[in-house]
């Protein structure tokens, strides 16, 4: 059970700032003693300490309140700005949106790693003390605080609350509120909270509405990750068990949508808060314009798409290009009662495929990964599949400036690669391309290219089998989900260029519960994979392949890499002080995860196709990182009848 304190050593005491420095000690009181009543030489003395001061920390002493942060430079809005340049400040409020959800959901909790909830629900209900802006690389600007400060070298940062925002039930959000949240996230929350709370040093009260989180280590993205933690109401848990609470206990928010009504696993439907304290920022001016949000569960895409159809759901993303061709023509879609809208973006491909877990002795020789990434015959299945409309993705950041550029690598990055050449695999340095075949079905190419590696690597052919010289077949089971049909069609085609090779190769589909256990307990040998990236990628990408959590039950890095040059250049990234080295280390870094070869790439998603009611509307200005998340659909748009 939690504790309703805060025990840990992270925490101090108020301290009162405000406090004046110079006080002379009298019998009476007599108030603040002006500088000008010290000696002469006192008051030299305070002078030059302060220019001393000023000189030498600058604004490590002398920090100013900003109403927001960037990761590099300044924010693009100014501090009086009207609102979020790709909304419609005046859209209309009203209506409901209904989405569709593969699978199910047993927790109203997304905060904690016991059950699985609707993945949205920690986008809509909850709130930070700074709000992300789509429109830029990485900027926040206030949400539950009016004012952030911090010191050039970002050692700590400092918020002050706004003194309006309230939780649901209108109680005032309080300094213990966002010190309990930031503790009890960072020690039994969700492991994606604990990398942060690891780094936090301090976390003191510094007044009746400021708070200051001082960091243990030279990392400048901290400070704004302090700003994204979901804060939480403190007394709602007294007596009660947060590590434990699934659906009887939802955590108390400030956002402006509440889970209202619900069955298990069926649908859950938030309503709009109608006191909702922010309403009035800038920052929320033409967003959540609905007055209700549902999330129906279905037991796959198939049924998804049929409740669709019916009108059950008023929106859909669709992510087949050649189902977007040829199935979209139904009658509601040509009597325009749905309308198709493709959305473009600018942000990172991020990485879409099959993993191998590293960790099985399988898949530790990089030689085997690449004979199997040769016999994924990509450009016949994305051919048969979506009609060849798709692109692969050819790095982490492909789609981006900070993909890594083909051939060789540059001067820079040689330079941050140089104390790692000994374990760099071949194509880091010299460059690597995703191989590709003739787009016929035979793939004979890269299948005896394949069958070349699979032999240096200690394995041949032996009546029919793939064999090693102890006598063990080259066997591996793909686990997927059962709503994951794509990926279903996809390992279908790739397990017959297997069987060609030798290999032993099924799939395991299985329900979600079962599925989140076994990747929590890293059981699975190939799976389905997904990680979405940003144009400012930082302290996450530890969390997806750093060495300190490659063996950690329930860590995000499936892959289990383990690389002293992953970590290192990581690093670099994260300390980084201006664009031109950032971006030196994360195309180092597409380096070294492409030419790892822990990932079977398949295609990006250059734009997002959504198909919905006549009645639901978007702003026509596009934001960089366009349809991301719930932050855009719905968060911007709105319901408008004709």
């Amino acid at each position: 059970m939690i504790s309703p304190e805060v025990p840990s050593r992270k925490f101090i005491s108020v301290t009162d700032h405000a406090s004046e420095p110079f006080r002379r000690t009298q019998t009476k009181d007599l108030g603040p003693v002006p500088v000008e009543y010290y000696p002469r030489n006192y008051r030299i003395l305070f002078v030059t300490i302060f220019l001393m001061l000023s000189t030498l920390f600058g604004e490590h002493v002398f920090a100013d309140s900003r109403h927001g942060i960037s990761m590099y430079g300044q924010p693009a809005l100014p501090q009086d700005f009207e609102a979020l340049p790709y909304v419609n400040p005046s859209a209309p409020k009203g209506g409901e949106i209904v989405f569709g959800n593969v699978g199910a959901f047993d927790s109203l909790n997304p905060f904690v790693s016991k059950g699985t909830p609707p993945w949205q629900l920690r986008f809509l209900a909850y709130e930070s003390l700074m709000g992300r802006t789509l429109d830029e690389s990485f900027s926040l600007y206030g949400l539950l605080a009016e004012s952030i400060r911090f010191p050039t070298n970002r050692e700590w940062v400092e918020f002050t609350l706004r003194p309006e925002a309230t939780f649901w039930d209108g109680s005032p959000v309080t300094i213990e509120d966002v010190i309990w949240s930031f503790e009890t996230l960072g020690t039994i929350g969700h492991l994606r909270y604990r990398g942060f709370w690891s780094r936090v040093h301090s976390i003191t009260q510094t007044g009746p509405r400021s708070l200051r989180l001082t960091f243990s280590e030279d990392n400048r993205e901290l400070a704004l990750l302090a700003g994204m933690r979901p804060i939480l109401k403190k007394d709602q848990w007294k007596e009660k068990d947060f590590q434990n609470s699934g659906l009887n206990d939802i955590p108390v928010g400030t956002g402006s949508y509440i889970p209202t009504d619900f069955e298990a696993g069926r649908f859950l439907k938030l309503s709009k808060n109608p006191n909702y304290w922010g309403e009035h920022l800038p920052f929320n001016r033409g967003t959540q314009n609905f007055d209700s949000i549902r999330l129906e569960f279905f037991g796959d895409q198939t049924a998804l798409f049929e409740a669709f159809k019916s009108g059950e759901l008023n929106v859909i993303r669709e992510f087949n290009p050649e189902k977007w061709s040829s199935s979209y023509n139904f009658p509601k879609i040509k009597a325009g009662d749905i309308i198709k809208s493709e959305i473009a973006h600018k942000r990172p491909s991020g990485i879409t495929g099959l993993v191998f877990n590293t960790r099985n002795p399988l898949f530790t020789d990089w030689r085997v990964r690449e004979a199997l990434i040769l016999a994924f015959n990509f450009e016949f299945i994305n051919d048969t599949l979506t009609g060849g409309r798709q692109p692969r993705i050819t790095s982490y950041f492909s789609n981006s400036h900070l993909a890594m550029r083909s051939g060789p690598a540059d001067d820079d990055i040689k330079s941050l690669l140089k104390p790692y050449m000994a374990s760099l695999l071949p194509g880091a340095l010299e460059g690597y391309d995703l191989p590709k075949s003739d787009g016929t079905e035979r793939n004979r190419t890269n299948l005896r290219a394949a069958a070349n590696l699979l032999n240096t690597a200690g394995w041949y052919i032996r009546e029919g089998k793939l064999t090693n010289n102890r006598g063990e077949f080259f066997e591996f089971e793909i686990l997927l989900r059962q709503s994951e049909r794509d990926y279903q069609n996809i390992v279908d085609i790739y397990l017959k260029a297997l069987e060609r090779l030798g290999i032993r190769a099924k799939i395991s589909v299985v329900d979600d519960a079962q599925y989140n256990q076994q990747i929590n307990d890293l059981d699975f040998d190939v799976t389905s994979f997904r990680r979405a990236l940003s144009l400012s990628p930082g302290n996450e990408q530890r969390l997806y392949w750093g060495s300190e959590v490659a063996h950690s039950k329930g860590t995000r890095n499936l892959m289990g890499v383990s690389s002293e040059a992953i970590d290192a250049v990581i690093k670099t990234l994260l300390n980084a002080r201006d664009t031109e080295d950032f971006e030196v280390a994360v195309r180092a870094l597409d380096r070294l995860l492409i030419s790892g070869r822990y990932v079977i790439p398949i295609w990006r998603y250059g734009a997002s196709r959504i198909a919905h009611a006549k009645e639901l509307r978007f702003p026509e200005n596009l934001p960089i990182y366009g349809d991301r998340g719930s932050t855009w659909l719905p968060h911007v748009w709105w319901y408008e009848e004709n």
